[in-house]
């Protein structure tokens, strides 16, 4: 079966979208075989790379989520287009309704058929999930990984710590990428959230520039000069793509080893949550 990523946000728009483009484009060649992984983009509120490259409305998300039902629904590889820097996408159609209701039917048993495909299949997923809402809880404890996307600050991580994603549940799977500037560290917001692991991926203009180009061009992932954002994108994807666990019940043991210890300011509380 394929792996399942996804890859969303608890508020705001962090750059969901950009983190996992970016993933896809520094994922390890040498990863699952050699296959190169798919970004699928569900996004309840509707989908933005169609417009963005002037890609055809179909085959999309509501082609693959029309299937869900079948008893033979067939490939996701059917839905995919590649975007003009090599990232192969299932895209979606602009819009709320047909989305909402496309992402409620990718959720079903079906729908994450379609998704995983059969046992012989290799290959990753990335599914750009958006705003993390319960039409996907799902794909989130059906999900290999999941990576949540926030910006740095005290408002944006205070969101995270009330978003109440149960951390037991999803250990060992579970990454926080923060985009930009954060003046807090890293173990400390670790141990304050109960986070399995926190990534700084910089806010690089250079290369988001570059993922939104209309034209076809090389994104460099290695070598000399890879821009900084891409440079963090393929040292987590790494990470992920060398860590294929089972679901929650898999991780337990691996959480009760943790010994992570809130760190905590004069107030009783992490230095982030201080006002």
């Amino acid at each position: 079966m394929r792996r399942l990523v996804v890859v969303g946000s608890v508020t705001g728009a962090p750059g969901v979208t950009t983190t996992a483009l970016a993933l896809a484009a520094a994922w390890p060649p040498e990863a699952d075989g050699g296959v190169r992984p798919v970004v699928v983009e569900a996004d309840g509120s509707g989908g933005d790379l169609m417009m963005r490259f002037g890609l055809p409305s179909a085959p999309s998300l509501l082609d693959v989520a029309a299937a869900a039902g079948k008893p033979q629904p067939g490939s996701l590889l059917g839905a995919v287009g590649e975007l003009p820097f090599g990232v192969r996408v299932v895209v979606a159609v602009p819009g709320r309704r047909p989305c909402t209701e496309a992402v409620r039917l990718l959720a079903t048993e079906g729908g994450r058929r379609v998704l995983l495909g059969a046992e012989d299949e290799q290959g990753t997923v990335l599914l750009d999930a958006g705003r993390l809402g319960d039409d996907v809880e799902p794909l989130l404890r059906a999900a290999d990984h999941v990576v949540l996307v926030t910006r740095g600050g005290a408002e944006p991580l205070t969101h995270v710590s009330t978003y109440r994603l149960d951390a037991e549940a999803f250990a060992g799977r579970l990454t926080l990428a923060i985009v930009g500037p954060c003046p807090y560290p890293k173990d400390e917001i670790a141990a304050s959230l109960g986070m399995d692991r926190v990534v700084f991926l910089p806010w690089d203009a250079k290369a988001v520039a570059a993922m939104n180009r209309p034209r076809r061009g090389v994104l460099r992932t290695t070598g000399f000069r890879v821009p900084l954002l891409m440079a963090a994108a393929r040292t987590l994807a790494r990470q992920l793509a060398d860590r294929r666990d089972g679901p929650a019940e898999a991780h337990a043991d691996e959480h009760n080893r943790r010994d992570l210890v809130s760190a905590a300011g004069d107030e009783g509380m992490t230095s982030w949550a201080r006002r």
